[in-house]
Parts: C-alpha cells; structure tokens; sequence
C-alpha cells in the first residue's frame, strides 16, 4: 500500500499548505489586542496580589480558621474531627443537601414542561400552517410571528441569569423556596425550549410528511411521531440542566433561601470557617453525585437511540 500523498513532505511544506481561515485569524488577533487592552489599561496590578502576605493569610486559614472551632484549645483525634463533622452534617448539612436537591428537581421539572409545550412553535418545521405537508416550505404571516415571538421568548428568559430571576421574585414572593424554583425554572426554559426546537427541526422529514399524507393531524404528528423521535435527546439535554440546576440551587441559597448555600451563608457569616469549608465540600459531593447520576442515564440514553 503506497503511504499517504503529504507524508514525504517537509514540516515546512506541511505548514505553508496548511488551512488558513480568515475569521480564525481575525478572531485572534482581536483577542490578543483586547487581552493587551486589558491589561494596561484596566485596573489590573501584580502589586495587589502581595505574594508574601497572601501566603501568609493562607497558612494562617489553613492552619487555625479551618481546624474545628470546638477541638481548637484541646488533644484531639480524627475520631473527635469526623464526630464534629457528623453532628454538622445531621444538624445542617443533610436537611440543606435534601433540599436543594428537591428545589433542583421541582425546577427541571417544571422547565422541561414548559419548554416542551412552547418548543414547537419555535421550530420552522412546527410552526407552519400545514407542516410536513403540502407547501410546508412556505410560512404564512401569522406562523412567522409565533415563530419569532416564541423564539425571542426563549432568549429574554435565559439572558436573564438565575440570580437575577431569584433576586426579583424573593422581592415580589418572600424568602420562601418558591423564588428560587422559579428562577431556575424561568432560566431553563429558555435553553431547553431552543435547543429542543432545534432537536425537532432536525428530525427527518420523510417519516413525518408520510404520516401528513395519510391524514395525520398536526397533534398526531407530534405526539405520536415527533416526540419520540427527539424526546430521548430532549431527555439528555434535561439531565445535563439538571447538574446545573443542582449547582446553581446552592448558590442561589445565599439570598436567604432555605437550601444548602443558606447554610454556607450563615457560617460565613459569623466566620465559621471550619464549618464552612464542611458544607462546602458537602455540596461539591452533592453535585458530584448528581454528576455521574446524569453522566449514567445520558449514557444509557445515547444506546437506547
């Protein structure tokens, strides 16, 4: 077998026929020009780092801030130490775990709803007036504006960021665990809603226009063949959310809301660093655990299509 047609060329040679893209180069060198803009112009100073007094702080908050407050001034073991975190974990950590782990779940559930009951009259090949039949390819006025409205819908509700949504709706409903199920409901939509509308406009026609011939309702077509051509890569766009959800359920904790950032919040608080540093960790192992939760069922998802 005679070896490839580049493979007796020089690296020179390799380099010089190379692909060269324009925008790529544009691109770069807009991003060193920015980057260099940056940097002498913004408020950005290697004095403020101050190495030795930044080190300093560090070993003094590994060394006293983060050994537990109680066990501070007497002997102790890693049998006193994991009897500490335990009593931390039960009196706070648990219930806050439990509960942003149900708020992230009300919330995606809640959002993959709604985007899938909005999703098609964003897709072109749903929002027409016969679609998948006859003149599918042309789009009436008022299917154009369905279209584009719910289209504009879907990006004003995730250019808004989930803190944003939450800080509105803790104003307008309390501090109650409704604003941030709301607000990571409201956020997901968007993203959900867009990216299964393009799920659907990229399922195959042919399938579809048959069952349009045959007399298929628009409803039919969607329930009964659409949906479960896409709904298994709809489901992977669903649980990859759901990590984010999880995370930021956290977060969105600190605003006042009953979950395991409120926690985190409290403590810091009152510079209960010790416990701090637990419910932190706590959370990175709560969202590790959804992590591969999700990881397994996408996985089981791509096999089953």
């Amino acid at each position: 077998m005679s070896p490839l047609p580049h493979a007796q060329l020089s690296l020179h040679e390799l380099k010089r026929r190379r692909p060269r893209e324009r925008l790529v180069q544009i691109t770069l060198l807009l991003l060193v020009l920015l980057t260099c803009y940056a940097w002498t112009c913004g408020d950005i100073h290697l004095d403020d780092l101050d190495l030795a007094r930044r080190t300093e702080n560090l070993e003094r908050f590994v060394q006293e801030d983060l050994a537990p407050y109680s066990l501070r001034d007497q002997e102790h073991s890693w049998t006193d130490v994991a009897a500490w975190a335990w009593t931390i974990a039960v009196t706070r950590g648990f219930e806050g775990a439990l509960q942003t782990l149900a708020m992230a779940t009300v919330a995606i559930t809640l959002s993959a709803m709604v985007a899938f009951l909005l999703l098609w009259c964003a897709a072109r090949t749903s929002a027409t007036a016969r679609p998948y039949g006859d003149g599918r390819g042309r789009e009436t006025f008022a299917w154009r504006v369905v279209r584009l409205s719910t289209t504009a819908l879907f990006v004003y509700l995730r250019a808004i960021p989930e803190y944003i949504w939450a800080f509105l709706l803790v104003a307008m409903l309390g501090p109650s665990a409704w604003p941030l199920i709301l607000a990571l409901a409201i956020h997901n939509s968007g993203i959900l809603g867009r990216l299964g509308a393009e799920t659907v406009e990229n399922l195959p026609p042919r399938p579809l226009t048959a069952l349009r011939t045959l007399g298929a309702t628009r409803t039919h077509i969607a329930l009964f063949a659409a949906t479960p051509g896409f709904l298994s890569r709809f489901l992977l766009y669903v649980f990859y959310r759901y990590e984010t959800c999880v995370r930021e359920a956290t977060v969105l904790g600190m605003l006042g809301i009953a979950s395991l950032g409120y926690w985190i919040e409290d403590v810091r608080t009152k510079r209960y660093y010790d416990e701090m540093v637990l419910l932190v960790a706590m959370g990175a192992l709560l969202v590790l655990c959804v992590d591969l939760l999700s990881a397994w069922v996408r996985r089981r998802l791509r096999q089953a299509s």
